[in-house]
């Protein structure tokens, strides 16, 4: 496996993945009710925008070992929007056909943030 900065964020599977995440969640959320949009709606989004901001800025970072910081902080940030899917799913914003298509969406990013996290660990900065 080559160096994964190299090629710049873009390049990376598991950005493209997250930011493809991120935007089904902003169309999704604007059926949301108006009044959610400074609760659900804002966390929502910001937790699943984090997963992708976060790969970014590890990518850029000099040394593997700040990288993984921010891998782990992308892999919090995507749990947490785990959790804000099953709660909008419970409130009736989200259909169980979309949330287990997310779900799905963001346990694949969960596996290739674990594999990036442990190759950066392997491989010396």
């Amino acid at each position: 496996m080559k160096d994964e900065r190299n090629s710049g964020f873009e390049g990376l599977k598991v950005w493209q993945l997250a930011h493809k995440f991120v935007l089904k969640i902003y169309k999704l959320t604007k059926k949301f009710p108006q009044d959610e949009k400074f609760r659900l709606i804002d966390q929502l989004c910001r937790s699943a925008s984090s997963v992708a901001a976060n790969i970014v800025e590890g990518n850029s970072r000099k040394h593997n070992r700040e990288y993984v910081q921010f891998i782990n902080t992308a892999y919090a940030s995507l749990e947490e929007s785990k959790y804000h899917l099953l709660l909008a799913r419970d409130l009736g914003y989200l259909n169980s056909k979309n949330y287990s298509e997310l779900i799905k969406e963001a346990t694949t990013i969960s596996k290739m943030l674990n594999s990036l996290r442990g190759y950066l660990l392997r491989v010396k900065s």
